[in-house]
């Protein structure tokens, strides 16, 4: 576990506590977990962070080049895809630490890293679109 990880934990152990089994009835407090859990990202998660910045910037630089709406829709729609397999990723990593604490098992191994992998295939399929969709007006503008 990383240290930023454990400080988090130590911090926020309230909001951890007994309610976090219970379904929430209330759609605001729905929200509110949800909001949780991208802090909960942003907080720990180094690669959420960057995922979120490289959204950003890839968002800026197609309004920047007056992409049509249907490519942005498609940048975003990409970005977006990464951001949540990062948090499902973060989600499967802790649920694992949680069942096994610091042991070892291979099935424990083998849900990490598949789950980490397709962050990986998601990241790579974003950033050939961003590169496809990207690249054709930078070189126009650059009069290449």
């Amino acid at each position: 576990m990383s240290r930023s990880f454990k400080k988090f934990v130590r911090k926020n152990h309230r909001t951890f506590g007994i309610s976090s089994w219970q379904v929430s009835g209330n759609l605001l407090v729905s929200f509110k977990y949800a909001f949780q859990g991208i802090m909960f990202g942003l907080n720990t998660q180094r690669n959420f962070r960057i995922h979120l910045l490289m959204a950003t910037i890839v968002f800026v630089l197609g309004i920047s080049l007056k992409l049509d709406f249907d490519d942005l829709a498609i940048l975003v729609f990409t970005s977006t895809l990464v951001i949540v397999l990062e948090l499902l990723n973060t989600s499967i990593e802790s649920v694992v630490n949680l069942s096994i604490g610091r042991r070892f098992h291979p099935l424990a191994k083998a849900s990490k890293d598949c789950a980490a992998a397709s962050v990986l295939v998601a990241s790579m399929g974003a950033l050939l679109i961003a590169c496809l969709l990207l690249l054709p007006p930078i070189i126009t503008q650059m009069g290449l």
